[in-house]
């Protein structure tokens, strides 16, 4: 009998992962990971970790599978924590999620599930895999969820070949819906449990105090940029390479203090985050103001009106070789070849057209329109078809 250890998280999700693998007859272990203790910035009563660890005991007992709980969160504090304070620091903005899952659930909670002599981990990701045979070699395929508003394969996007082929997905199939009932009539305590929200595993966190304890908050401006400012008018040259062009589509806009007006201050540019309309503090503007950049060196909030303003625009981005992640290895591109492929930029996004091109430094993506917001730090994932097949973080 195979032995699978699922991380259960207290959610509907891993509780009904549980019981499709115990009744599919794997044997069966819940390990709740326990990563954070700093109730200081969490916003306490919406989900601490104990409720969640108490909901995972009450289902592993209804369930009838062994349970215990593993602290990681001094992992968590040096490989998640350390890591976004870094990149808020660089004026980047991390995806933690993507990193929970890279670094967490299936590097540390991995090898411990194994050193317990798991044959597999599972999880409650609404996302799919399968294994072809392609020159005698096994491959893992990573696919999206059956449900299309609940996919979370972009959230595995940083997967390897050896962490997929330890892991299952067991919700993968179904909606979420349907998970729900199944929680309902095995009649699990986190049936109507609400989705948890907030950074993984650590519930609502307020990002800025969160931040702050780090990273000191210090005054600086906020500058409106008119949407008719004349280097939004920039015309294409003429290229001598396509190497070139490559540079120029995704180049940022530069900004000078001197191209717009102060109409605020600010406590930090790090604290912000491109594409962000909420926390400005600005008001009196015929339209909503957005963040269209900051900089971190000179610590100022460069904001424009309305989500149209042509600052948030940007038709491809650049990822450098460091930053590079196939989860198909046997796709991977080499220098001056390119691949048509679909491709988003953030979780909730709907995947667009898009061309892979590699270079030496690394790899350009060109999206078919303009996307908005393209933000430095965030993951970039491109499938083909249902199959997520790589990722990199955006330099």
């Amino acid at each position: 009998m195979k032995r699978v250890i699922v991380g259960l998280s207290g959610g509907v999700d891993s509780s009904v992962a549980a019981y499709l693998l115990k009744k599919q007859g794997y044997e069966v272990i819940g390990l709740f990971m326990k990563n954070w203790h700093d109730d200081s910035v969490t916003i306490s009563d919406e989900c601490p970790w104990l409720d969640d660890s108490n909901d995972a005991l009450l289902v592993a007992e209804k369930l009838g599978i062994p349970f215990q709980t593993v602290d990681l969160s001094e992992e968590y504090k040096e490989r998640i924590v350390d890591y976004m304070f870094n990149e808020y620091e660089k004026g980047r903005t991390p995806n933690p999620d993507v990193l929970c899952n890279r670094e967490i659930k299936f590097d540390v909670f991995l090898k411990i599930a194994l050193s317990l002599g798991a044959d597999y981990v599972a999880t409650g990701h609404y996302c799919r895999k399968d294994t072809i045979e392609k020159d005698g070699e096994k491959i893992h395929r990573l696919l999206e969820g059956k449900d299309p508003n609940k996919d979370q394969s972009y959230f595995l996007c940083q997967l390897s070949q050896e962490q997929l082929a330890k892991t299952l997905f067991p919700v993968g199939e179904l909606l979420k819906p349907e998970v729900r009932e199944i929680a309902k009539a095995q009649d699990l305590v986190t049936a109507d449990k609400k989705d948890s929200q907030g950074l993984c595993f650590i519930g609502k966190v307020r990002l800025p105090e969160f931040l702050q304890q780090k990273l000191k908050p210090k005054q600086g401006n906020i500058i409106e940029i008119s949407s008719f400012e004349e280097k939004y008018k920039r015309i294409e040259p003429k290229f001598a390479s396509k190497k070139e062009k490559l540079e120029f589509l995704s180049s940022k806009y530069p900004y000078d203090v001197k191209d717009g007006k102060i109409v605020g201050k600010h406590q930090g540019a790090h604290y912000y985050t491109k594409g962000q309309r909420k926390g400005l503090g600005v008001g009196g503007t015929p339209e909503p103001l957005f963040v269209i950049e900051t900089d971190v060196t000179t610590n100022t909030i460069y904001t424009g009106q309305g989500k149209l303003h042509p600052g948030l625009y940007r038709k491809a981005l650049f990822i450098s070789n460091e930053e590079l992640h196939w989860v198909r290895k046997d796709l991977k591109l080499d220098v001056d070849q390119e691949l048509e492929v679909m491709a988003r930029i953030r979780y909730r996004q709907s995947l667009e057209k898009a061309r892979l091109y590699m270079v030496e430094s690394g790899m350009y993506v060109v999206f078919k329109n303009q996307q908005s917001a393209i933000t430095e730090g965030q993951f970039v994932a491109w499938y083909i078809n249902e199959e997520l097949v790589g990722s990199g973080v955006i330099s």
